[in-house]
C-alpha cells in the first residue's frame, strides 16, 4: 500500500493543478446537487420490533384521523395565590386564553372546564388546556408558536400564571458556537504547530472542501435514499474532525520529509506513502465504527453512521489526493518567513539545526521509559477512579423536566407534576387491539380494570374506541415522573398482564407513548451495547494487527480505548446525574444519562482514538523495524508525532467543548462528554499508558506468532518496503543524496538480527 500511495502523492503533487480542478468541480458539482435536490424527508424514528412501535402501527391503521404523529401542546393556568381556577374572573380568563388557541394548524382544543375532563387540579388552584395539531412538531410554523405565546400573554394580562409545555414549542436547539469556537481554536493551535499561516490553514481548507462535498452529498442524496436533515449531524462533527487531523498528520509528515533533505515532490510521496497509509487505515477504524451503529437496528442512528461513514471515506481521499497537491501549490510557503529568510535557497530548516534541542515530547518519553511502572499505575488508577461512578448510571430520554428552569416549557411541567401529581407529565396509552376478542367492550373493561389495579398507577381513564369499534385506547397516569425508575416498572408490569388478557378475551394488550417509546430506546441501547462493541472492537482489532503486526500493541490500544470511555462515562455520571460541579457548567437539572450517550460516545471516540494510536504508534514501529530498539524507537515515536497528535487532539476537545455552552441538557451533555473523552484518551491513554506499556514490554510488543504472520497479507504502513526500493533504485543508478529520493546518512538500515516475522 505505501508503494502505492507513495506514487499517488507524488502524481498528485506534480498534477497539483488539475488535481485542485478536480476536486473543484466535485465540489460545484455536489453543491449544485443538493441545492436543485427535493426537500429532505422528515425524521423516522422507528423503533423495529418494540411494543411501542407495534402500537403506534396500529393506532396509525385504526385511528387514521387520530393523526397519532401530530404535534401537542399544554397550556397551564395558576390562579392568584389564595384564588381558585374555577372562580367565575379565573375561569372567564381561562375560557379567553382557549379560545385565542383555535384555528390555523390547530385541529382541536380542549376545554378544561367540560365534565370529566380532569383538567382542574383537585385543590381547584390550576388547570391546563390540551391542544392537538395537523401536522408534525417540525412542521408547526413560528406563526403557530406566536399564537401559542400571544395566548399566553393574554393569560398573564388577566391575572394569571400562564407556562405551555408540549412538542408545539419544539424547535432546533441552541448548538452554541462550537464549530466557530472549534474552527478558530484549530486555527490558532495550527498557527502555533506549523509557524506559518499559509501551513495552519491548508488543513482548514482541504478538512472544509471535503465536509462541504459530503454533507452536499447527503443533501442532494436526501430525498432519493430517505435522510433527512439530521442525518447529516453526526457527519458534520466526524468529517471536520476527521478532515482537519488527517490532513494536519499528512502535512507535518511533509515537512518532517523537506527537513530531512528531500526534494519536495519526493517529500510529498514520501508522506502520502507513510503518513497516508496510517490515515487509510485509522479512517477504515472510524468507518467500522459508524457503520456498525447499524447493528443498533434503528433506522435514524444507521442512515446518521452511514453518512457520517461515507463523509470520513471522503476526507481520506482528499488527504490522500488533495493535500498533496496543495503543498505543491504553496510551495515553500509550508514554512514561516522566518525559516524561508534563514534559508533563502532551500526554504527548509536545517536538518541538524531543527532537531538539535529534544522538544517536550522527547523528554516525556524519556520520564516515562525510566519510570514505565509509575507512570502506567498512576494513569490507570485515576482513569479508574474516575469511572467509578459508571455503575451507578441510570439511562433515559429528556423530556421537559430537564430544561432550564427558566423556560416555559420547564416551569409548565413543573406546574402539572404539583398540581396533578410527577406521572401527569408522561402519561402512558394503552393500545386494545380486540379484533381477535368475541366481545371487544368486554375485553377493554377487562384491560381497564387491570391497568387501573397496577401497583404505581394512581388514575385511569374509560377506553376509547375507534370508528371501527375493535380497538381502543385508554390513558393512565403513573404515580412517579416520566423519567422514574419506578414509572419503567410499571410499564413493565402493565405489560406484564398481556399475556393474561390474550388468554381470558382473545385481545392483545400494547403500552405506548412518549414514557414507553423512552423504556423501549434504553431497552435498545442496552441490548445493542455488547454487540455493538463486540463487533467495533473486533474488527478494529483484526485491522490494528494488519496495521502493526503484533497482538499485543492492538490488544493494548482496544483496552486503553475502553478505560478512557468509562472514565468519561464516570464524568458524565458525575456532573449530569449526580450533579457534582453542575453549576460551574451550567447544569440546571441532573437527571438520567441520555439512552444512547454510550453507544454515541463509542462511535466517535474510538475512530479519533484509533486514529492517534495509529499515527502515534506507526512511527514507533517505523523506526523499530528500520534498526531502533524499543526504548529508542518510543522516543523517536514521540519526537517525531507527539506534537502533532497532541495538537489535533487540543483541536477537538476545543470544537467539542464548544458545544457545552449550548442550552440544551442533551447538546450540552454530549459536548461535555466527547470533550472530556477525547482528553482522557489523547493525553492519558495514547500520552502515558501507550508508551508505559510498550516500554515495559520491550521486543515482545511488537511479537506475532508464525502462523499468523504468514496468514496476515503485509500492508507496509511503516513504508519499509518502500524504503528499500527506493534505496535500490538509487543504488542501481548509482545516485545518492536526498535529490532522488535516498536516506540521508545517518539512518540505518533494518536490523539484521531482527525476527523473519516483523
Amino acid at each position: 500500500m505505501a508503494t502505492f500511495l507513495y506514487k499517488l502523492g507524488r502524481l498528485a503533487f506534480r498534477r497539483r493543478r488539475i488535481v485542485a480542478l478536480v476536486w473543484v468541480a466535485l465540489l460545484v458539482a455536489a453543491v449544485t446537487g443538493a441545492s436543485t435536490a427535493s426537500n429532505p424527508p422528515d425524521d423516522d424514528f422507528a423503533l423495529p420490533g418494540t411494543e411501542a412501535q407495534q402500537a403506534f402501527d396500529v393506532l396509525e391503521e385504526r385511528f387514521p384521523d387520530a393523526n397519532a404523529e401530530g404535534a401537542s401542546a399544554r397550556m397551564v393556568f395558576r390562579a392568584p395565590s389564595g384564588e381558585k381556577i374555577t372562580a367565575t374572573d379565573n375561569r372567564a380568563a381561562v375560557e379567553k386564553t382557549v379560545g385565542e388557541l383555535s384555528g390555523g394548524q390547530a385541529a382541536g382544543v380542549a376545554n378544561p372546564f367540560a365534565p370529566k375532563s380532569g383538567a382542574v387540579s383537585k385543590d381547584g388552584t390550576t388547570a391546563y388546556a390540551a391542544v392537538t395539531y395537523k401536522v408534525s412538531a417540525d412542521k408547526i410554523t413560528d406563526a403557530t408558536r406566536e399564537k401559542i405565546d400571544s395566548a399566553a400573554r393574554t393569560g398573564r394580562a388577566e391575572g394569571l400564571t400562564v407556562e405551555t409545555g408540549g412538542d408545539a414549542l419544539f424547535v432546533e436547539p441552541d448548538m452554541g458556537n462550537g464549530e466557530i469556537f472549534g474552527i478558530a481554536v484549530a486555527a490558532v493551535v495550527l498557527i502555533l504547530t506549523f509557524g506559518s499561516l499559509i501551513a495552519a490553514g491548508l488543513p482548514l481548507i482541504t478538512a472544509l472542501m471535503g465536509l462541504m462535498i459530503g454533507i452536499s452529498c447527503i443533501t442532494a442524496l436526501g430525498a432519493t435514499l430517505g435522510l433527512s436533515a439530521t442525518t447529516s449531524t453526526l457527519a458534520t462533527m466526524i468529517g471536520l474532525a476527521v478532515g482537519i487531523d488527517y490532513a494536519l498528520f499528512i502535512a507535518s509528515r511533509y515537512r518532517a520529509e523537506l527537513t530531512e533533505g528531500r526534494e519536495r515532490e519526493e517529500a510529498a510521496g514520501r508522506a502520502v506513502g507513510t503518513a497516508g497509509s496510517a490515515v487509510v487505515f485509522a479512517g477504515l477504524t472510524v468507518v467500522i465504527a459508524l457503520a456498525g451503529l447499524a447493528v443498533v437496528n434503528i433506522p435514524l442512528l444507521t442512515k446518521m453512521g452511514f453518512a457520517a461513514a461515507g463523509t470520513v471515506v471522503i476526507a481520506v481521499l482528499v488527504a490522500i489526493t488533495l493535500v498533496p497537491a496543495a503543498l505543491g501549490i504553496v510551495g515553500k510557503r509550508i514554512y514561516g518567513r522566518k525559516v524561508r529568510k534563514a534559508n533563502p535557497e532551500t526554504g527548509v530548516p536545517d536538518a541538524r539545526t531543527a532537531g538539535a534541542r529534544p522538544g517536550a515530547g522527547e523528554r516525556w518519553a524519556g520520564f516515562v521509559l525510566r519510570r514505565p511502572l509509575m507512570v502506567l499505575a498512576v494513569a490507570v488508577l485515576g482513569l479508574g477512579a474516575v469511572a467509578v461512578p459508571v455503575a451507578s448510571m441510570e439511562l433515559g430520554l429528556p423530556d421537559e423536566g430537564n430544561q432550564p428552569t427558566k423556560t416555559t416549557q420547564r416551569k409548565a411541567y413543573d406546574m402539572l407534576s404539583e398540581g396533578f401529581g410527577p406521572g401527569f407529565n408522561g402519561p402512558l396509552m394503552v393500545v386494545v387491539d380486540a379484533r381477535g376478542s368475541d366481545d371487544p367492550k368486554a375485553a377493554a373493561k377487562d384491560a381497564a380494570r387491570r391497568i387501573a389495579k397496577t401497583d404505581g398507577i394512581v388514575a385511569a381513564a374509560p377506553p376509547v374506541f375507534n370508528k371501527g369499534g375493535d380497538t381502543a385506547t385508554l390513558t393512565a397516569v403513573a404515580e412517579y415522573g416520566p423519567s422514574s425508575s419506578g414509572t419503567e416498572q410499571v410499564v413493565r408490569s402493565i405489560r406484564d398482564q398481556a399475556d393474561a388478557l390474550r388468554t381470558a378475551t382473545g385481545a392483545t394488550m400494547l403500552v405506548t407513548g412518549a414514557t414507553a417509546v423512552a423504556v423501549d430506546f434504553s431497552q435498545i441501547m442496552n441490548d445493542a451495547l455488547v454487540p455493538y462493541l463486540s463487533l467495533v472492537v473486533g474488527l478494529a482489532f483484526v485491522l490494528l494487527m494488519l496495521v502493526f503486526r503484533s497482538v499485543l500493541v492492538p490488544l493494548k490500544a482496544a483496552l486503553g480505548f475502553l478505560l478512557s470511555v468509562l472514565a468519561a462515562l464516570g464524568a458524565v455520571v458525575a456532573v449530569f446525574q449526580w450533579g457534582w460541579l453542575a453549576e460551574l457548567i451550567g447544569v440546571q437539572q441532573t437527571g438520567p444519562i441520555m439512552s444512547m450517550m454510550p453507544i454515541f460516545m463509542i462511535g466517535v471516540i474510538f475512530g479519533l482514538a484509533m486514529d492517534y494510536e495509529v499515527f502515534l504508534v506507526t512511527r514507533m514501529r517505523e523506526a523499530y523495524v528500520q534498526g531502533e530498539a524499543p526504548g529508542k524507537a518510543i522516543v523517536s515515536g514521540f519526537k517525531l508525532s507527539a506534537r502533532v497528535v497532541m495538537a489535533a487532539a487540543v483541536i477537538m476537545i476545543s470544537v467539542f467543548a464548544g458545544f457545552i455552552g449550548a442550552s440544551e441538557a442533551i447538546i450540552k451533555m454530549m459536548g461535555f462528554g466527547l470533550a472530556v473523552a477525547i482528553l482522557f484518551d489523547a493525553f492519558i491513554v495514547r500520552m502515558a499508558i501507550v508508551p508505559a506499556v510498550l516500554a515495559l514490554l520491550g521486543d515482545k510488543a511488537w511479537w506475532l506468532p508464525g502462523w499468523l504472520d504468514r496468514l496476515l497479507p503485509n500492508v507496509d504502513v511503516e513504508g519499509e518496503r518502500l524504503r528499500r526500493r527506493l534505496e535500490t533504485e538509487n543504488d542501481g543508478r548509482g545516485s545518492s543524496g536526498g535529490a532522488t529520493g535516498q536516506d540521508p546518512p545517518g539512518i540505518p538500515h533494518q536490523r539484521d538480527h531482527e525476527p523473519s516475522n516483523v
